[in-house]
């Protein structure tokens, strides 16, 4: 079964919650310019070549924006980490498509949609992973907006699956010249989480060494039906190692359009405050932090969540003014409202991981 074809953004984003959140602001007339031209007629961007440096968005040994770090008390620890991410960042290939010379997939070496990806994902979302991994982040032609909500599916599909092979190329890149045998997670956001899960059936689910490596896999913001997966199970603990946590947020009692038809009460999700897949709330006190405009600090306590028929509802993040925030959909949000809970516990998948490959014990999902 493919990944449900969802993709809903928190277009309401008020002045107010991005002076606190950083919430990277989206184009208003994307929805109203979207591609029209098929897929089949349109140009496509050249072959991307991950020999180069520059196909790399993040690279463990070059500076980059995921080298970052919000506050000084806080360690990059990517020379010495035992471990790799291959991080796949979300779209960043929005606006008006006749803006650029390729319609449904971006050039990787489009210098503006780049510096969306790095100063957004890169920044925000890869940054996570740094105290206890390598980040590796490929930059790929990644599919247009537009391929998530236009009526020419087979188009859009088309988008999607040439963004997926070169993902597909960028981790047997990574597999063969960096990897070196070490442990790694597979993580993304949106639809780098849907690259992300074909990469995990295509690859780890058919190949039991590669399995064993796989110290967990972040699956953000994208929905992730119960049957995607025939062996990777669910994360129900935040010691379980070889599994996969998956959430996308919304405001409480919020239900997306099409809520039953879009297959969310089938969907797999993982509370990133508890790291369990129950529906017990988990009170605002026990969210370490979120980060805080411009990557300055991290803001402690800022909301509760909790598990309801698939989705992750929380209730308004406690920051200024949140009394003005009108937003149901908190998407692009996923990860900075979990930001220091989520590299607690990659550093804590990390430290199980090695420890059961210290002992000689083969790692495994811990509640099996």
């Amino acid at each position: 079964m493919p990944f449900i074809r969802w993709y809903m953004l928190g277009f309401s984003v008020l002045a107010m919650l991005q002076a606190c959140i950083r919430i990277p602001a989206l184009s208003r007339n994307r929805l109203e310019k979207p591609v029209e031209q098929p897929f089949a007629l349109s140009p496509q961007p050249p072959e991307v070549d991950y020999s180069l440096e520059s196909s790399w968005a993040a690279l463990p040994w070059r500076k980059d924006m995921a080298d970052s770090l919000p506050q000084k008390d806080m360690a990059d620890g990517q020379q010495t980490a035992a471990v790799d991410v291959f991080f796949i960042h979300p779209t960043t290939y929005t606006g008006a498509p006749t803006e650029w010379q390729y319609y449904w997939n971006a050039d990787v070496n489009n210098a503006v949609i780049n510096k969306k990806s790095d100063e957004g994902s890169i920044l925000y979302q890869s940054s996570v992973f740094n105290e206890s991994c390598r980040v590796f982040a490929p930059r790929y032609r990644q599919a247009h907006i537009s391929a998530f909500y236009t009526q020419d599916q087979q188009s859009g599909n088309a988008a999607l699956e040439l963004a997926y092979q070169d993902v597909r190329k960028a981790f047997e890149y990574f597999l063969e010249h960096y990897s070196n045998n070490r442990p790694f997670i597979i993580a993304g956001h949106s639809q780098g989480t849907r690259h992300a899960g074909k990469l995990l059936r295509e690859f780890i689910e058919s190949d039991p060494a590669l399995a064993d490596r796989l110290v967990a896999s972040y699956l953000v913001g994208m929905p992730v039906p119960s049957n995607y997966f025939q062996k990777l199970p669910l994360c129900d603990d935040p010691n379980d190692i070889g599994c996969f946590v998956s959430w996308c947020t919304f405001q409480e009692g919020f239900y997306p359009p099409n809520y039953a038809k879009s297959g969310y009460p089938n969907v797999m999700c993982v509370n990133p405050l508890s790291w369990k897949s129950d529906t017990l709330n988990v009170h605002r006190n026990n969210n370490q932090g979120g980060i805080a405009w411009n990557y300055s600090r991290i803001i402690p306590k800022i909301n509760n969540a909790r598990i309801h028929k698939g989705m992750l509802w929380i209730e308004e993040p406690r920051v200024r003014g949140r009394m003005f925030i009108k937003m149901n959909n908190y998407h692009i949000a996923d990860y900075n409202l979990f930001w220091l809970s989520i590299r607690q516990n990659v550093k804590q998948r990390c430290a199980e991981y090695l420890k059961q490959q210290a002992a000689g014990v083969m790692p495994q999902n811990s509640s099996d």
